[in-house]
This record gives structure tokens, sequence and C-alpha cells, in this order.
């Protein structure tokens, strides 16, 4: 092995994913679908088989080829051979120190070669590296969910990360059929969240002042600038109308955008209040066990039906 074996076809990768979760089985789905062999790390034995039977069906789903016989599930770290491991990713609970002690067990298993990844969404990659002597090959991998049929992946580099390295894992990633993004600066939120953000706070800001219901707010999106992201992101969207009608607008309309710093109260208040959404049975909108069910069947069949419109545009998979 050398520590160029991740710049290679997916199928001569071999990869770890840690933890067997939601995100961790999806991220599973992403590389078995362009034939990588992958070990799947779950300390709750009871659960193997719901792993196994979910990811099974999920290739089966999208219906792009990938090899199930490539899946190994394990308990225990000790029953996979590191010496063949070029990928690690970690899908574990979002809390910092167990991050921070799993990367650093790492640091004595993995080969120097092995490009060990965070799905993190909370923390920056550095932090989870701070001190650690594998922070160089140390790499934020940041998927959406679901990571199966989102196409998208951050590939986030933190002050010690080797810039080669990163591109070498975003070319992987894009050999395995994802979309990925470079983020070079270890910021909070990465990209894709810090921009999901920015709209949130002006469409809660916005709630708060009375100026528009949730239902519209969401019914703005969905049904119109939202539209047309499909088609093309904010930055070519500008292009086809004129750059100069851009900056014009913006002049008149930052201005009085929401600059806040916190949450205002009708979002910060949620929580406080219990009414977090379809887990409580009520948050903007209120929920029974048909109505979750209903809209989680019609959202998972939108998100499908937008990755069919987009798949001439999507790399394809080169296992």
């Amino acid at each position: 092995m050398t520590q160029h074996t991740i710049l290679g076809a997916p199928s001569t990768c071999h990869a770890v994913i840690v933890g067997g979760g939601t995100m961790g089985a999806d991220v599973a789905v992403v590389l078995l679908r362009a034939h990588c062999h992958v070990y799947v790390l779950e300390t709750r034995i009871e659960a193997h088989e719901a792993i196994r039977e979910k990811i099974a069906g999920n290739l089966e789903m999208l219906g792009k080829g990938g090899n199930i016989s490539l899946l190994q599930v394990v308990q225990a770290a000790d029953d996979i051979d590191w010496r063949d491991i070029d990928l690690m990713i970690e899908c574990i609970p979002e809390q910092l120190a167990l991050k921070r002690e799993l990367f650093a067990a790492l640091a004595d298993k993995a080969p120097a070669h092995a490009l060990l990844a965070s799905n993190s969404s909370s923390f920056p990659i550095s932090q989870i590296a701070e001190g650690l002597p594998t922070r160089n090959r140390m790499i934020g991998l940041h998927f959406f969910m679901p990571a199966h049929i989102v196409p998208l992946v951050e590939v986030v580099l933190g002050p010690d990360t080797d810039p080669a390295r990163a591109q070498g894992l975003a070319d992987f990633m894009r050999r395995c059929g994802s979309v990925p993004i470079v983020v070079r600066k270890d910021v909070p939120g990465f990209v894709g969240n810090r921009l999901q953000h920015a709209l949130a706070r002006e469409a809660f800001s916005m709630i708060e002042q009375g100026i528009v219901t949730p239902e519209d707010i969401d019914n703005a999106v969905r049904f119109g600038f939202g539209f047309r992201y499909l088609a093309a992101g904010p930055v070519m969207q500008k292009e086809h109308a004129g750059l100069d009608v851009h900056a014009a607008a913006a002049a008149t309309i930052y201005p009085s955008l929401s600059n806040i710093a916190e949450p205002p109260p009708v979002l910060a208040d949620k929580p406080r209040l219990g009414t977090i959404g379809m887990k409580s049975g009520q948050g903007f909108y209120a929920w029974t066990p048909a109505t979750i069910a209903a809209e989680r069947r019609r959202y998972d069949e939108a998100l499908r039906a937008g990755l069919k419109i987009l798949a001439s545009d999507l790399p394809p998979i080169e296992p």
C-alpha cells in the first residue's frame, strides 16, 4: 500500500465506516455502489442484521449496481485488518470527546497512507485533530442526509491537512458518483450549512416580525427561487439574470436583511417549550403519526425525483 492508494479506482479501496446509524449506513451505500470494500464498525451487535438489510435495500432502490458481498459489519476495531485500509469515515454521535478518543485510538491502527475523515457537521476537523499525530491526514468529509440520495459531499481541510490528500479524496468521491466541493478553510458550518443558516435566519426573522407565515416561507422557497436551484445555483442564476440587476437589487435589500447574532424567539422558544417538530408532534406545524408518515413518504419521493432530474449532471461512477 502507498499513500496514493486512495486516488485509485474505488474498487481497489478498502474503507471503514465507524458508526452504523442512519448516516453511517447511507455512507456505506455511497461507497458500495462504486464497488469499494467496506467495513461498518458498529458496537451494537443486535443492530447488525438491520444495518445489512437497510444497506442492501438502498442499493437495490438506487439501481446503480454495487455489491453487497463487499460489505462486512463488525463489532470491534480488532475485527478489521487495518493493514489494508485506505479510508476511514467517522459517523459516530456529535460529541467532541468521543470523536477525539476515536481518532486517537486509530493513530496506532490505521496505516500511514490511510485518510482519516470525520462526517461531523458540528465540530471543525481542526478541533477533532488538535494535538493528534495523524492531523495532516485528517479531513472533514461532510455528507448531507440522506447521504445515498443527496449528491453533495464537503471535503474540509483543517490547518494541518495535507492539501494533496484532500484533493485526492475529492477526486475519489467524484469517482464514487458524488459531487464534492473542497472547503479550504475550516469555518463553522462549512459551506452548505452556512448557506442554509443564512437563509433560515432571514426566514425566521420574517416570521418573528409577522411579515409571513411558516407555510408561506416554505412555499416561497419550494415554488419560487428554490424551484430553480435544481437547474442552477445562486451564482449561476445571476449569470442568467445579469449581475448588474443583482448588484442593484442587493444594494437595496442587503441593508434591511437580518443580521442578528442569535436565533429570534419564534425559533429559540421552540426547544424550551418542547415543540421541536415531528419528534414531539408539534413545531411550526402540528403532527400525528399518520401525517408524519405521509410527509416522510412525500419528502423521500420528491428527493428521488430530484435525483433523477439531476442524473445527467452527476459524475459517472468509476468503479
